[in-house]
């Protein structure tokens, strides 16, 4: 049975000292004359009593009120000691469904970064802030970018503030990556495609699939996964938007989530909604998907199968090679797919196929 009061006591270290006359001292004369740490002692909740000394009665009052809150919220109990490789694997399998997938891999990765850096078999409790500190420098003179150590950085905190709640490996204030400050870096400059830029893409290429995905890009604001996982069942062509929205999966869809598992709607142009009824009328039967052919999602499906398919492949093979020679043949410099998105939320309106339409709004 656990008791909920924190106490403080005295530790004697050596016996009664006797006074001159040979007779032990008296006990008003023990705190002065006797050596003595001070102890705090508590019950955890299976009745086991805990203590931890401490050179001053400061530190140990200190030490005791810090561990009563934690008592009076059932948190007495020591954390249970675990290596860090123990930890890791939990970790890849009490998050599963809790975070999207790549986001889980990105925590694997960073993990088995620091756990081959620090050997696997050390103890959770007993990694320091040094060791933290140890590991950034060791990526800093492997790794050539700043920004993916500092994404590491982010990453283990995250992951070591899990060990600490609701895990209770680590006591509050015992996360090593905690006070571990990012790397300064310079900022890369963003890249936006201008309205006229826009159109030479548009008018660099035949195919009517880029075309869409040009213009929904450029003028919706959508990712090029929520580009890639629509279907036909997202548009919305009488109020002319576009619903970006989880996909549960099934025996013709995709499991998908889009970024923070958050739906929403989305407005689209004239232009967009002309180049969707045009590609809707070529659509085979019965086929859900706008951007994925009926071969490529047989193709996903068979690697399912099999366990060879990763859910962070690309849904479409080679689309940064290909859009990279649209921007070739339309004279336009190098940009990515999602600068498209960067451009249309940084141009609230423009003007698209000659009409004047505000079709983004923040």
């Amino acid at each position: 049975m656990a008791v909920e009061k924190v106490g403080v006591y005295r530790k004697w270290l050596e016996p009664v000292p006797k006074g001159e006359d040979g007779k032990p001292i008296a006990g008003s004369r023990w705190s002065k004359e006797r050596r003595h740490r001070w102890v705090v002692r508590w019950y955890g909740s299976n009745g086991k009593r805990y203590g931890k000394d401490f050179k001053s009665r400061k530190e140990a009052d200190r030490h005791a009120r810090e561990l009563q809150i934690r008592v009076c919220f059932g948190r007495a109990d020591k954390p249970r000691k675990t290596t860090l490789h123990e930890f890791a694997v939990e970790h890849g399998q009490v998050m599963k469904g809790q975070v999207a997938y790549a986001t889980l891999q990105d925590q694997l990765r960073a993990l088995t970064l620091f756990e081959k850096f620090i050997g696997a078999s050390f103890l959770l409790a007993g990694i320091k802030p040094r060791h933290a500190e140890a590991f950034v420098a060791h990526r800093l003179s492997t790794v050539p970018s700043v920004a993916t150590v500092n994404k590491d950085i982010r990453t283990l905190r995250r992951i070591f503030s899990l060990a600490i709640e609701p895990r209770w490996y680590l006591v509050e204030g015992e996360n090593p990556f905690d006070k571990i400050k990012e790397r300064k870096t310079t900022e890369n400059q963003i890249r936006y495609i201008s309205v006229e830029e826009y159109h030479r893409l548009i008018e660099s290429t035949e195919s009517t699939w880029w075309k869409t995905l040009l213009s929904i890009g450029y003028g919706s604001g959508l990712r090029r996964n929520e580009i890639l996982h629509l279907t036909w069942m997202d548009i919305d062509f009488e109020n002319q938007r576009i619903i970006v929205a989880a996909k549960k999966g099934g025996e013709k869809i995709l499991m998908w989530e889009p970024k923070g598992r958050k739906n929403r709607i989305v407005p689209i142009s004239d232009e967009s909604t002309q180049l969707l009824t045009d590609m809707h009328a070529k659509a085979p039967d019965g086929h859900p998907y706008v951007f994925v052919s009926p071969e490529r999602l047989d193709r996903i499906r068979s690697r399912q199968k099999v366990g060879h398919w990763n859910p962070t492949s690309g849904l479409i093979n080679n689309l940064g090679r290909d859009f990279d020679v649209i921007c070739r043949k339309g004279n336009v410099t190098k940009c990515t797919v999602h600068d498209l998105r960067r451009s249309a939320i940084t141009n609230p309106s423009y003007a698209v196929s000659g009409q004047d339409r505000v079709f983004w709004q923040r």
